[in-house]
């Protein structure tokens, strides 16, 4: 029982908020999930997903996705990563004052 708990994902169809925006002021991709929440590990696939969009153009639509729950050893070895590369968003110089 307990094995299959820590193997098994676990798959939730929940609605989502798809919002893609392809302008000079803006370049974005956002997919929200509604309903849920997301964990570490967790992969989120949305579907109704247009090919392309012209430059240009905003598009926001609402659509479904599928939650997959990662388990307990994803979970885990993500979280570890995910330590490791935060620092990789640092970045610390010194330089000279110029006077």
């Amino acid at each position: 029982m307990i094995a299959g708990f820590l193997s098994q994902p676990r798959t939730i169809e929940v609605p989502c908020v798809l919002d893609i925006e392809v302008t000079p002021e803006s370049v974005h991709a956002h997919a929200v999930p509604e309903g849920v929440t997301l964990y570490p590990g967790d992969q989120v696939i949305v579907h109704g997903v247009p090919d392309r969009i012209a430059f240009g153009d905003k598009f926001q639509q609402l659509c479904t996705a599928t939650v997959i729950r990662a388990g307990f050893f994803t979970r885990l070895k993500t979280r570890l990563a995910s330590l490791g590369e935060i620092t990789e968003l640092y970045e610390v110089s010194f330089a000279p004052m110029e006077e």
